[in-house]
This record gives C-alpha cells, structure tokens and sequence, in this order.
C-alpha cells in the first residue's frame, strides 16, 4: 500500500507528516519511505544526501529494472527504509507513474512525500498510486490554493495542522476542501526540536505520532484495526 502526502503550499509539514507515517508503519511491520520532494534525508537526519536516488532510477528509462530499486534503499530506523530522491539532472525517461506501480507491486507498506505536487510527473504518480492526503495549516490562502489544485478530487482526506491563533479549524477545513480531516496535529515545538536535532527516526513525538497512527488507521493501513 502506497500513501502520499502532499500539500499545496511550502512549509505546510509535509515531509515531517509523511517521514512520521513511515515510522509509525515500521512500528508493525516492514515499511519504506518514497522521497520524491528530496527533504527526508534532512528530516531523517542524515549526514549526507543520498546518491544515487529515484530520479536516476527513472532517467534510466521504462526498462529500469524493479530489483535495482532495491540498491538504492538506505536503512534509516529499524524496518524502515529510505529511497531517496537523489539529484535532479534533467527530466526522467521514465515517468513516476511507473514507479508507482513498481511500489505499488511491493507487499511492503510506503509513506510517499510528494512536497507540493507541482510537477505533473509526480502527479502521475499519486493517481497511480492512490490514497492521497493533503497537509494543510488553518490558513485562507493555503486552503485556497488547495482547493484549486488539481489534485485535491484525488485526495481521500487531509490533515490538518493546527496553529495557535488560527481561526479556520477542523469543520471549515471539511467544508472548504470537500474532503474529511482524518488527524488533526498541534504545531508543538517538541515537533520541531526533534527535527532540527535529526532525531526524529529515535524519538518521535506522541504529539505527532499518535495522530499519524490515528489517519493511518481510517484509511486502513492496519487491516482490522480501528483507530482509537
């Protein structure tokens, strides 16, 4: 199963959702994390940017084989690996689509961080790939351009997140967007801190994890498991 996230606007909390996600999946079982907008190795807190990464992948063409995929994983936490974006060089030959099937074919779970979703590759790919989430902040102007992106008919729900001293909450994000808000999650500086100190893969936040768990678990990703 592939979920992707992304959202309309820069600075929104995408990457930090969508590494959170893959973290939570690798609590049950064996999972990846699909980086597509190239900020996990940052928020995972590597030393270094992963090279080569799925982009080179792609450049090499609708004949890439699927087991080379499998060269280009970076252990990250324990059962969670990362494919990381690599370095852009031009446009692929292969379009994101075909990776999303490749993925898509992999019984392992995969959060995918799709940033803005600006490009209509990557677009491609969260059709493909299916169970789209958008990240969005309670302000006027994201939720504007949300609503006017394209990929909003696609997404299943959003998540919100909550900033003190916003006045669009939960039911105005609902109603705006046409879509349920499946976790709302505090802007907490615990979250930050964790990030800032490359932390995040050791000490995920309750803040952050438990409404994580909670979206992950209305769109099914635990079988049975009803969230809490």
């Amino acid at each position: 199963m592939l979920v992707c996230f992304w959202s309309p606007k820069g600075g929104s909390g995408t990457s930090v959702i969508a590494a959170a996600a893959a973290l939570v999946l690798a609590r049950e079982t064996d999972a990846r994390i699909v980086d597509l907008s190239g900020d996990q190795p940052a928020v995972l807190g590597l030393a270094h940017e992963p090279v080569p990464g799925l982009l080179d992948w792609m450049r090499a063409g609708p004949g890439a084989p699927t087991d080379a995929l499998e060269h280009l994983s970076l252990d990250v936490a324990p059962r969670l690996a990362l494919l990381p974006a690599g370095v852009a060089h031009g446009h692929p030959a292969a379009p994101e689509a075909a990776l999303a099937v490749a993925l898509d074919a992999d019984p392992r779970p995969a959060a995918c961080d799709l940033g803005r979703l600006d490009d209509p590759a990557v677009r491609a790919f969260a059709e493909v790939a299916g169970s789209a989430i958008v990240v969005v902040r309670g302000c006027y102007l994201g939720l504007r351009r949300a609503v006017r992106h394209p990929a909003i008919t696609d997404s299943i729900g959003a998540i919100l997140i909550d900033e003190h001293g916003r006045s669009l909450g939960k039911p105005d994000v609902e109603d705006v967007l046409g879509i349920p808000v499946l976790a709302t999650i505090p802007a907490r500086t615990s979250i930050a801190r964790a990030v800032d100190a490359g932390v995040l893969p050791t000490r995920l936040p309750d803040s952050l994890g438990r409404p994580v768990h909670h979206a992950l678990a209305v769109i099914g990703c635990f079988g049975d498991e009803q969230a809490a």
